[in-house]
């Protein structure tokens, strides 16, 4: 058993995207590409992105800290600490609309 704390990943991944150029870092905490099941903290500097792309499958994103915006197509939610998300099965973008960590949960199809 793995135990982590979501609170010090997000501060640690928080720190390594002010210093990336991408303004973001991540670091899967379990699962991965031999599971279904894989959970990721992200954290994005305020104004970084992911660009829109494909849902693997059931997806979730619960707000550590922060403010984010989840688009997908015409459609849009806000996010801050302690939301849960549910990601829709369409192709979608986040944005951090202020310094943001979240964690992203993926069951693969």
């Amino acid at each position: 058993m793995h135990k982590h704390s979501l609170e010090a990943l997000a501060r640690e991944m928080g720190q390594r995207a002010a210093e990336a150029s991408s303004g973001r870092a991540a670091r899967t905490v379990y699962g991965g590409h031999e599971t279904r099941l894989r959970q990721t903290v992200i954290a994005l500097r305020a104004d970084a992105q992911l660009a829109e792309h494909a849902n693997p499958g059931d997806t979730t994103l619960l707000v550590i800290t922060g403010r984010l915006r989840l688009r997908a197509g015409e459609v849009s939610w806000e996010g801050r600490d302690g939301d849960l998300l549910a990601v829709p099965d369409a192709p979608h973008s986040v944005e951090a609309l202020t310094d943001t960590a979240f964690l992203l949960t993926a069951v693969n199809r």
